[in-house]
């Protein structure tokens, strides 16, 4: 059976998917309809995507779209560990400008589902990380928009040793005071 945990802001989840072991190893459906039926996350996904960091430190984001573009995105660890975290910026939400967090390792299965009108990051605690993600809209280039990862009104507790290895995109991001209108 899958457990699905609300977090302090209760539309971002973490979903564990049961896994089912033997000598041989374990089994586990990563995604079921049926079991996020009547979840925040019960969602038509539309596209998968995977991505590779080889350096601990690397941290990706703050990310998300606008609308009419705007996705959520169901992300787990395929290999290593990432601290993946979500920003509410739904305006008028009691929780915008709040974050949330969470854990996730290949070993352990873990997802978040990071729903639309929150901004998304993620930072590798180890070497050779890499995730797959379903999201619920296309990407959409023109619809872009992000916080800078060290924003001091978020003050988010990034577990790094040192400098992150940022893009030269996330290195530009404003913070999140300084957005202006995202459409949420």
């Amino acid at each position: 059976m899958t457990t699905i945990t609300p977090l302090a802001i209760p539309d971002v989840l973490l979903i564990t998917p049961r896994r089912h072991g033997d000598a041989r190893g374990w089994f586990s459906e990563t995604w079921s309809v049926k079991a996020l039926a009547g979840s925040p996350a019960d969602t038509t996904f539309v596209q998968d995507n995977q991505a590779f960091s080889a350096q601990k430190g690397t941290l990706r984001g703050l990310h998300f779209q606008k609308p009419p573009a705007a996705q959520g995105k169901l992300i787990r660890a395929l290999r290593g560990v990432v601290f993946d975290v979500a920003v509410d910026i739904r305006t008028g939400s009691p929780t915008f400008g709040q974050w949330v967090s969470a854990e996730l390792t290949a070993e352990g299965g873990e997802q978040l589902w990071v729903p639309r009108g929150f901004a998304h990051a993620y930072c590798t605690v180890s070497d050779d990380c890499e995730i797959f993600y379903k999201v619920d809209g296309p990407y959409a280039p023109e619809a872009e928009g992000g916080i800078a990862w060290d924003d001091p009104d978020l003050a988010i507790p990034w577990p790094l040793e040192g400098t992150p290895v940022l893009s030269a995109k996330d290195q530009a991001l404003p913070r999140l005071k300084d957005l202006g209108p995202t459409g949420f």
